[in-house]
């Protein structure tokens, strides 16, 4: 599903993201191919830049494909709209080397998902048969880190075939809960601006 954009993706590909995945013998054998796609500034508003990441149906091994994951340098939140297929974001607040929260939120086509301040987080498609291409505003000054998914093989929690299984790197886990996706976008986006 190709983007209508004169910019050219930033592409994920499975060696990027081998260390990440629960599923380590699949990912040993298999060779390098394209996961998904990262359309980075289609739009902007003063301060914002709108992306499109479209993310194909795969198994990767028993998981399901997913974002490499990433935590956000300072106070920035995210925003995500779903624009076809379905997603499941997984949250995750880590302080002082330990997970204190962790939440999962599934959405559909039309739905919002708040990405809040100081949470690591991924996206996943869940889906065997249909492509993931969701939207999202953040702040044009906000950084990426990956380190802690690099360090940690992943977010604390993989979803596989089996369902939601914890990552035994993390020492300890909460309890994963779940949230539901929001309608619409919020009104006030102060928090993208990392105020």
């Amino acid at each position: 599903m190709a983007v209508k954009s004169n910019i050219k993706p930033d592409i994920r590909f499975l060696n990027d993201m081998k260390k990440m995945l629960y599923d380590k013998k699949w990912a040993e054998k298999s060779p390098n191919y394209e996961l998904y796609y990262m359309y980075r500034g289609i739009k902007k508003k003063p301060g914002l830049r709108y992306d499109i990441t479209v993310i194909p149906p795969r198994m990767l091994g028993k998981e399901f494909v997913k974002t490499k994951g990433h935590e956000h340098l300072k106070k920035y939140g995210e925003v995500y709209i779903v624009l076809s297929g379905q997603a499941l974001y997984l949250m995750q607040k880590q302080q002082k080397n330990k997970i204190e929260d962790v939440y999962a939120v599934k959405a559909k086509k039309g739905e919002v998902v708040v990405v809040p301040p100081y949470y690591g987080h991924i996206t996943i498609n869940p889906s065997k048969t249909k492509t993931l291409k969701e939207a999202n505003w953040v702040s044009e000054k906000c950084r990426n880190i990956y380190d802690l998914f690099v360090k940690k093989d992943g977010a604390c929690y993989y979803y596989t075939k089996n369902g939601w299984l914890k990552n035994k790197k993390y020492a300890k886990t909460p309890k994963l809960r779940f949230q539901k996706s929001l309608k619409e976008i919020p009104e006030n986006l102060d928090f993208l601006y990392g105020n």
